[in-house]
């Protein structure tokens, strides 16, 4: 049954891919955009991060818990943005990934409770990965001119 819990960490991960590959590069991301989202990706690795070097006491779950909690509501820090920006098609995959997030911390939690600490941290290093690139990509001077739609803050 614990494999149940790898199901919402591969749609987001697939529904994140898509998001990226085809609405992010297709419209360019605005700044406010390029730093929010590697935000975004450090509030879930702050949540990893405890199931890394803590054990799943009732203390560190709570701790876990608030940090979840906190990352589910600060990626909406982005929707009036998103509601200027965005296609219907872009909103319904955020909704999409609004839905996942609490599930995947959950998940994660689970499994750190399991004592599955290796795939935690594969987790963990898949999605510093993809932050890094966040930041990377959506930051340096040399990214495609299509990708600097937007330098001001909306």
């Amino acid at each position: 049954m614990i494999e149940l819990a790898f199901l919402p960490l591969a749609l987001q991960a697939a529904a994140m891919f898509f998001d990226e590959v085809h609405f992010h590069r297709h419209r360019g991301l605005s700044r406010w955009e390029r730093i929010g989202h590697p935000l975004d990706t450090g509030t879930v690795l702050a949540c990893f991060g405890v199931a890394i070097v803590a054990l799943p006491t009732p203390r560190w779950l709570v701790v876990y818990a608030a940090l979840a909690g906190f990352s589910c509501l600060f990626i909406t820090k982005d929707e009036p943005v998103h509601a200027r920006e965005c296609s219907p098609g872009e909103h319904w995959l955020h909704a999409v990934l609004f839905v996942l997030h609490p599930i995947v911390l959950a998940a994660v939690a689970l499994l750190w409770a399991r004592g599955l600490r290796t795939f935690v941290v594969a987790q963990a290093a898949m999605t510093f990965a993809f932050g890094a690139y966040q930041l990377l990509y959506w930051n340096l001077p040399w990214r495609p001119s299509w990708s600097r739609r937007s330098t001001r803050v909306r």
